[in-house]
């Protein structure tokens, strides 16, 4: 994905599935004007944006910012389904939604104020301690099982983005997640959510937010 000027791009609004620039997402696609969002992707240029959806309402509201994946790798099921799998480029924000006669919606996408080809800075040592740290509680609330020295291999943003991923998070939490300015950034944010949902009421069982 070269240039920065607007590029027409289909969405794909899926509250809780967060694409990060850089980071892979694997995605079940059943719904028809979706199936076909991905045949028209395959034959073009494989790109799809994930945005999030403020509300449960057809069509959804949208976040503002999303993120453009490509298509990685792909299987098309003999009822039509697809698993794909998307690897993040960059972040955009929406200048406008596009009037297409296409199924799925479509909008021109701004990529100018994200500086997401740059290597990210790598934490600093206590915050990396602190976001294992809180993991380790969090997972644990949540009855996850968790290879930790895996984890503890990982470099800081596939540590971040992984954990930004899984984490039963709602779609407001999501969004903050992803437009926070940097790894650490995101780290932060996440101690944050982590403890929150933590000791909410009920529990680390659903979602909650700090917005």
């Amino acid at each position: 994905m070269s240039g920065t000027g607007p590029l027409r791009v289909p969405i794909f609004p899926l509250a809780g599935a967060l694409l990060l620039p850089r980071a892979q997402l694997p995605l079940h696609i059943f719904e028809p004007r979706y199936r076909a969002m991905v045949r028209d992707a395959l034959a073009s240029d494989q790109l799809i944006a994930m945005v999030q959806p403020k509300d449960g309402a057809e069509p959804p509201r949208i976040y503002e910012v999303g993120c453009i994946g490509r298509i990685v790798g792909s299987e098309e099921l003999d009822d039509g389904r697809f698993n794909i799998v998307l690897e993040g480029l960059g972040r955009f924000r929406i200048l406008k939604e596009a009037e297409v006669m296409t199924p799925y919606r479509q909008v021109d996408a701004d990529r100018s104020g994200f500086d997401d080809e740059a290597e990210p800075e790598p934490l600093g040592i206590a915050q990396r301690a602190e976001i294992e740290r809180e993991a380790k509680r969090y997972a644990d609330a949540l009855g996850y099982a968790v290879d930790w020295e895996a984890v503890g291999r990982l470099d800081d943003e596939t540590l971040v983005n992984s954990i930004a991923q899984i984490a039963p998070l709602d779609a407001g939490s999501k969004q903050a997640l992803l437009e926070a300015g940097d790894i650490a950034a995101r780290a932060d944010l996440l101690v944050q959510f982590m403890q929150f949902q933590r000791m909410a009421p009920g529990g680390a069982d659903g979602p909650e937010t700090l917005q």
